[in-house]
């Protein structure tokens, strides 16, 4: 037991010293790269079509009214809703058989 320990011991001594040297020796500091027009104004990109000149997704500039593009939703008041669920649960096929314990 005390064999295995003192293996162990060792071991993990020698890897957590390898690691202390190793980094010390391969250290160098990062050079980040300089992008001197990041921040400036310049012209935007030509357009590019994704899906290739045969695709037969299309689109157009311009606005369209919103009352083309919306479809009106019908509103049903929650209680109504709650009463025909109520007669759907009453007028509903019950079970024949009632199984009792």
């Amino acid at each position: 037991m005390k064999t295995t320990l003192f293996a162990m011991l060792i071991t993990c001594a020698t890897g957590a010293m390898a690691q202390g040297y190793g980094a010390a020796v391969m250290t160098t500091p990062y050079q980040f790269p300089e992008h001197p027009e990041y921040a400036e104004r310049h012209l935007m990109a030509t357009e590019q079509n994704l899906r290739g000149k045969e695709s037969p997704y299309t689109f157009e500039k311009g606005e369209i009214p919103l009352k083309d593009v919306v479809i009106p939703s019908i509103h049903i008041p929650l209680g109504d809703v709650a009463r025909r669920v109520r007669l759907e649960h009453e007028t509903a096929k019950k079970a024949d058989i009632v199984w009792v314990d």
